[in-house]
Formats: structure tokens, C-alpha cells, sequence
């Protein structure tokens, strides 16, 4: 396995995969999430993947065609430099993680996110974050599995 930052010819691959979370999420949260959309469309794809400050990382098979991929990481650069409040440090946040439902229990997903936090570490962050639906409970125990601990907790009403 590769993992690599991504490049244009990765988008089909990137927007199958934001599909496969989408649905995910709109069978835990259909209140939120609509069923059949993407998060991104595909000129998004593009404009995250020339965006340095939203790092965009794939893991693809040694073999694989040009946009098949096995995982992804979209990240965003977070920096409390200014801040008038917060530590002067800066957070790599990701954004999005998604494995193919198909390449999942392979160990791809612990190899990405340990890349996603050698590089931030390489890069002088100061830690990694991210957010995670309830409604995925899969998800929440994999990076917990990974060293992950509860940052700050979202509630709701619903009204």
C-alpha cells in the first residue's frame, strides 16, 4: 500500500468514498444528512487537493488504476497563533476519514491514520483532531483504538 497526497486523477475515488460516508451518516442522522448527495462536488475535490492548507491524503494499492483508492484523509490546518485566548498552537484537524467499506479490516485505516499523525508530528502540530457522529459507533471505537481521546463533547436539542 501507498500513501501519498492526493492528485486530480484521485477525484472519482475521493467522491465514491465521501458517497460511502454520506450514506453512513444519512442512515444514523436522515434528520441531517440527505441520502444520494456528496459533501463535495467534484471542483471542490480539486481545489482541496491544490489547497496547502487542507492536506489530502490517499493510501492506494501498489497495482491500483488511476482514482481507485483504498482510503482517504482530508485535513485542515488549524492555527491559534492570533488568537487572543488560545495557546499559540497550531492542529491539524481531519476534516474526513473514510475507508472503502471494501477494504476495511485490513489494517488500511490504522496505516493512514498513523500516517496523518507522523506527518503532523514531522510538521510541529501540536495534536490531531477530528469529529465524530454518534451515530457511527464503528468509527468512534477505531480511533479510540488509535489513541484518540474525547477533546470537547457536541449537544443538542432538537426542537
Amino acid at each position: 500500500m501507498i500513501i501519498r497526497f492526493a492528485i486530480d486523477a484521485d477525484t472519482p475515488g475521493i467522491h465514491s468514498l465521501l458517497s460511502q460516508v454520506l450514506e453512513l451518516h444519512a442512515a444514523g442522522r436522515p434528520d441531517i444528512f440527505r441520502s444520494g448527495t456528496c459533501k463535495y462536488t467534484d471542483e471542490q475535490i480539486h481545489e482541496l487537493i491544490a489547497d496547502e492548507e487542507r492536506p489530502l491524503f490517499v493510501a492506494v494499492a501498489e497495482d491500483a488504476a488511476p482514482g481507485e483508492l483504498l482510503a482517504y484523509a482530508i485535513c485542515k490546518i488549524e492555527d491559534f497563533g492570533g488568537s487572543n485566548n488560545s495557546q499559540p498552537i497550531r492542529m491539524l484537524y481531519i476534516d474526513d476519514f473514510v475507508v472503502d467499506e471494501t477494504a476495511r479490516g485490513r489494517h488500511v485505516g490504522t496505516e493512514l491514520f498513523e500516517h496523518v499523525k507522523d506527518w503532523a508530528r514531522e510538521q510541529g502540530f501540536y495534536n490531531v483532531t477530528l469529529n465524530v457522529w454518534e451515530c457511527n459507533p464503528g468509527a468512534r471505537a477505531f480511533y479510540e483504538a488509535m489513541g484518540m481521546k474525547v477533546q470537547k463533547t457536541v449537544m443538542e436539542v432538537i426542537l
